[in-house]
């Protein structure tokens, strides 16, 4: 961590660098960027099926095992299909990953994340049970149920977030120091 390097993916055929930071010092960049006026631009994997052409992008629990109560009882009886159905109608609030460093490097490795597409994100809004979404103006028009603007879960920024950019001001002083910028 807190160097840099060439992110080994297609679209940086030119093999500009950029800094490798953990995950929750990424997740603050990206905080501290919005809570000071910044704006970020952010390269993600869409093709997950929790990214929805709805304006939503979600990663949800799909492991039963790592349901409790109610939530695992629910599953009980139905195929993987009908689950997944289920969850990725998005009818409800779904029960998301959790996801860790680890998680997040195993998905790159194995290619399960990918370099997708690049977006904008502008803000932070807080659902009604208090999940932390992102706004993301995507470039795809006026597609979706909020007109090319996407809610992007906290959870699928820390899974499917390949780099971004941001101005050097919105980066917290003490990674700077680590950065030796």
């Amino acid at each position: 961590f807190y160097s840099s390097f060439a992110l080994e993916i297609p679209d940086n055929w030119r093999w500009d660098k950029s800094f490798n930071l953990p995950l929750d010092e990424l997740m603050s960049i990206i905080n501290n960027s919005l809570e000071n006026g910044y704006t970020v631009l952010w390269a993600s994997d869409v093709s997950e099926k929790g990214f929805t052409r709805k304006g939503i992008a979600v990663i949800p629990e799909t492991d039963t095992k790592n349901m409790s109560g109610s939530d695992q009882e629910r599953w009980l009886g139905m195929s993987k299909n009908e689950i997944d159905s289920k969850i990725y109608s998005l009818e409800n609030v779904v029960k998301e990953k959790i996801i860790s460093q680890d998680l997040r490097q195993i998905g790159f490795d194995n290619l399960q994340t990918t370099d997708d597409h690049g977006m904008h994100i502008y803000g932070i809004a807080k659902e009604k049970s208090g999940d932390k979404f992102y706004m993301v103006k995507n470039s795809w028009g006026e597609a979706g149920d909020y007109k090319g603007l996407w809610f992007v879960s906290e959870t699928f920024l820390r899974y499917k977030t390949m780099n971004i950019v941001v101005h050097r001001n919105a980066i917290p002083k003490d990674i700077l120091k680590k950065l030796n910028l």
